[in-house]
């Protein structure tokens, strides 16, 4: 993809949680951003070129013996600067200022003001005060030489601060959560009236872009497109299919551990509605031929992504010049982290790609892995596809495997198919499902005591989930009504033969994970 290096934001991240948020932020505004881990080197940040940088917040202290720092390139490359939070702090101290504990700390809402005017508030009515989101416990008490006040809070005399020949701009608040009045205005400004960028991040130039590359990146050759009838990978289906629309077979491998009715709904979302080739592989006595007694939830995604690719391998060599297998990883699968020690880079193993083995005879396409999710959401409707699909709740590689707690089998694959299936279809009668970020089922290798009429039962127990989050990083539960889990669960007990009891699972994330394994 052309990156329009001349138009590029460059966020080096420090460990927030709100990292993705930022980029996220700066793209919606129009303009291409990228996160890199603060250890960057200087050939990497030339040959990025950015026309302006933004320093995350973070869990760090710069009083700390362990700080993350940044080596001096980058305050020296003349490129506008806007430090956030933590970002702020490690300016401060970087040129000399003085970053102490606060005495109040401030975490959550506070009130700010802002004292001088600058390019970074233009354009913002409510000058005198209006609310941000504040993360911090250490505070700037001396501004370093240059830097001069702009915007304080009731706890915080440098609240924000700017330094006007190096083109440095500080707040202590985060302008990318929502909490933050004034936020979107605030990045918005950063990035036209201080960095002069220009607004070329939009669905059209994205969508030209992927082709372009394509097109350069496969050539005349072939490529299978390992289909799971998801969001991404049918994005990514129709995205080869505008570029490549004689080279590409999609292949979708029907393990028996998909949703109800799955194999029917990608033939005609794929087949009939986009008009793209699919192939159909039925492997599901494989699969459960392969996963007969296994337990661990890592050992099941690594013998489904094994089986995967050599299905893959056996079909392709009955395709001529078949040279690129394309997935559809999105970039926070492979988003870097600041810190040296993290893994977050590392992909996740519940994703297709994870299961990948090391060797293969294809070469990897990832047309989307530059992306976030919103923005392949709206690619997908720019590409006709389907709304309900492009809606979809994202489900897991490894599919059922995952929800079933313990060895996978036929009869547990049959109950949670039908106790999901009842579930999203309730989600959907009540308009709550556009509402949800991710809802599923899981299986639970327990039984529990149960009266049906006047017999009694020892049957299985299933739990239900649902959460709302941004980026997937974190997220709280959905407050699904009383009246309407009611409902849902009822109709799970009667309708499911062999579930005698249903949970809600209220633990947000973190400490908990989204999917149970």
């Amino acid at each position: 993809m052309d990156k329009k290096e001349s138009n590029l934001i460059l966020i080096i991240d420090f460990g927030s949680q709100y990292t993705q948020l930022i980029a996220r932020r700066v793209r919606e505004s129009g303009v291409y951003s990228l996160v890199k881990s603060n250890q960057i080197t200087e050939k990497e940040f030339k040959n990025l070129s950015p026309i302006g940088i933004i320093l995350s917040g973070g869990p760090n202290s710069v009083n700390s013996k362990t700080k993350y720092k940044l080596s001096n390139f980058i305050f020296n490359s003349g490129v506008p600067i806007l430090g956030v939070c933590y970002g702020m702090q490690l300016i401060a101290d970087f040129f000399g200022g003085k970053v102490m504990p606060s005495v109040k700390k401030e975490f959550g809402n506070a009130a700010f003001r802002i004292t001088s005017k600058t390019a970074l508030f233009k354009n913002i009515k409510n000058k005198n005060e209006f609310n941000v989101w504040m993360s911090h416990s250490d505070k700037v008490i001396k501004n370093p030489s240059g830097f001069k006040t702009i915007g304080c809070s009731k706890n915080t005399k440098n609240a924000a601060i700017y330094n006007a020949k190096k083109d440095i701009y500080c707040l202590q608040f985060h302008p990318e959560v929502t909490h933050t009045n004034n936020g979107k205005i605030i990045i918005s400004n950063f990035l036209y009236e201080v960095c002069g960028c220009k607004k070329t991040w939009t669905t059209t130039n994205i969508i030209k872009d992927i082709s372009c590359t394509l097109k350069d990146e496969v050539g005349d050759k072939k490529v299978i497109l390992a289909l799971s009838g998801g969001v991404d990978s049918t994005v990514v289906a129709a995205l080869l299919n505008k570029a490549l629309p004689k080279q590409l077979t999609c292949v979708f491998i029907d393990t028996g551990l998909m949703r109800k009715n799955e194999v029917q709904e990608v033939e005609d979302n794929i087949s009939n509605k986009l008009g793209i080739k699919l192939v159909t592989v039925n492997a599901k006595s494989i699969f459960f031929k392969k996963l007969k007694g296994v337990t661990s939830p890592e050992k099941k995604r690594k013998i489904i992504g094994e089986t995967f690719i050599r299905l893959f391998e056996a079909h392709a060599k009955k395709i001529k010049n078949i040279a690129f297998l394309a997935q559809g990883t999105i970039y926070p699968d492979i988003i870097e982290s600041s810190s040296k020690d993290s893994n977050s880079d590392v992909i996740k193993s519940h994703h297709n790609v994870g299961g990948l083995p090391k060797k293969m005879k294809f070469k990897l396409v990832e047309p989307i892995k530059l992306l976030f999710k919103d923005e392949v959401r709206r690619i997908g409707k720019a590409l006709k596809i389907p709304i309900k699909l492009i809606e979809r709740h994202p489900f897991p590689g490894p599919g059922l495997a995952v929800r079933i707690i313990g060895e996978i089998t036929q009869d547990k694959v049959s109950i949670l198919q039908e106790v999901d299936n009842i579930f999203i279809e309730e989600l959907h009668k009540n308009n709550l499902y556009r509402n949800i970020s991710q809802a599923l089922a899981v299986f639970l290798p327990i039984k529990s005591v149960g009266v049906m009429g006047d017999q009694r039962q020892y049957s299985y127990v299933v739990a239900l989930r649902a959460v709302k989050t941004i980026d997937f990083m974190t997220a709280t539960v959905s407050e699904i009504p009383y009246k309407i889990l009611n409902i849902i669960s009822t109709r799970i007990v009667n309708e499911v033969q062999g579930v005698s009891r249903v949970v809600y699972d209220v633990t947000s994330k973190p400490p908990g994970t989204i999917e149970w394994e």
